[in-house]
């Protein structure tokens, strides 16, 4: 009985097990191995220091997320024999496998960054993780004014839009409080702007500005020193703050450094197109778990899944895998007050204006501030535990397409809304 076995329960480890599990009939095994019993809506991080969303919204148990005839092995991952074709479990128990799917995903690991883990929980938080986030809210809560610095330590990051989408809403929280005028807000990156493409840097800059928060770039933090209340870069500039929000370094299992196929970040190296490892054929990684050169997200994880599906299936027939992924992302980035913006982009195309999914029906604006993409942003909750995790069918272009969208050197004549924060650009 040929063996498919799915390392992570996450976002990708669910779709992928719940979508193959009705496709590869009674003949097949599916197990999932994961050591948590709680499945964690992430997007749902952002929300939680602002009580937006409670923990009820973004937690549930992972039994409820998958599918029938799915087989779950609660444990941690030791090493994976690709060799062998066995994955070795924390404890001694080792599983056999016909097939591989590596869905670990990525985690913050502040214990990288000299001072960062000595500091959490005491005036330096991040949102990264559900505990992290439920900290944040309490420092929130206290904090009357001072300066508040919103920190990327490298990319990449899982939701490289994240950071921004923060720093747009303590904005908005501070501002609902009363004490906006008592709060010096600064966002501090690695990148040489707000975003890593012209356009989009261009739009999020802009409205850093309109926001009153003041942008430091090409900022590579050395290290962080909390008692000083100060980041320190390694070209010796340094960055204070009373309340510093970072997103630490970003790194993929500890698993696959032992087993001894991942790069300096842990990540699995594969091919861009087909998932597929480059050291054994009976190996893929979707989701963050992989080095694709793509953003770290939900969003990247539900298309690539939908064509690694079908590849898979054609894989192991001997078929080819004709379903090529083209890096496609899209994203809501909350902005405060009510409102979103929205990007669309994939490995060859930067994030660009216009309307998206359909050409000219849109009903969503891309690259501008609007209520409907704030409502959107809010919907995707329901999606993703009701439509993407199950593994059922979202009626949008997996693929990338440029149907109403504004090309780059075209896009000084893009109409904006009447009121700001986003100009002309």
């Amino acid at each position: 009985m040929p063996a498919l076995v799915v390392l992570g329960a996450g976002t990708a480890g669910t779709m992928v097990v719940n979508k193959l599990r009705p496709q590869l009939g009674p003949d097949w095994t599916v197990t999932v191995v994961d050591p948590s019993d709680l499945h964690h809506y992430q997007p749902g991080y952002l929300f939680l220091p602002f009580g937006t969303y409670q923990p009820r919204d973004v937690v549930k148990p992972v039994a409820h997320v998958l599918g029938k005839g799915i087989e779950r092995v609660k444990a941690a991952v030791d090493r994976v024999d690709a060799d062998a074709r066995e994955v070795h479990l924390a404890g001694g128990r080792t599983l056999p496998y016909d097939y591989l799917v590596i869905a670990t995903g990525t985690t913050p690991r502040p214990d990288q960054t000299p001072g960062m883990a000595e500091g959490m929980g005491r005036n330096v938080h991040e949102f990264y993780t559900y505990d992290g986030a439920m900290a944040l809210r309490r420092a929130l809560e206290g904090f009357t004014g001072g300066r508040v610095v919103v920190h990327i330590t490298e990319m990449p990051i899982k939701c490289p839009v994240a950071p921004l989408e923060f720093a747009f809403l303590v904005d908005d929280y501070f501002t609902r409080r009363g004490i906006r005028d008592k709060v010096d807000l600064h966002y501090v990156t690695p990148l040489p702007g707000a975003f890593t493409k012209p356009v989009s840097a261009r739009a999020f800059g802009d409205t850093l500005t309109h926001k009153g928060i003041e942008l430091e770039p090409d900022f590579v933090v050395e290290h962080v020193d909390a008692d000083a209340g100060t980041l320190v870069s390694y070209d010796e500039r340094e960055v204070p703050f009373d309340l510093l929000v970072t997103i630490p370094l970003n790194m993929g299992a500890d698993y696959v450094a032992r087993s001894g196929f991942g790069d300096d970040l842990n990540y699995v190296p594969v091919d861009k197109e087909t998932l597929q490892s480059t050291f054994s054929d009976r190996v893929f990684a979707v989701g963050d778990a992989s080095n694709i050169p793509a953003s770290k997200a939900g969003a990247v994880a539900h298309f690539a899944v939908d064509g690694f599906v079908p590849n898979f299936l054609a894989h192991i027939q001997g078929k080819p895998m004709t379903h090529r992924f083209d890096g496609h992302a899209n994203c809501f980035i909350e902005s405060g007050h009510g409102k979103a913006l929205l990007i669309d982009f994939n490995y060859d195309t930067e994030p660009l204006t216009g309307v998206y999914p359909y050409a000219k029906v849109g009903p969503l604006s891309l690259l501008k501030e609007t209520r409907m993409n704030h409502l959107g942003k809010l919907a995707f909750k329901w999606i993703y535990w009701h439509i993407l995790l199950p593994g059922r069918h979202l009626p949008v272009p997996i693929r990338m397409s440029m149907a109403g969208k504004v090309p780059a050197d075209h896009a000084e004549d893009e109409p904006t809304d009447d009121a700001p924060p986003i100009p002309s650009f």
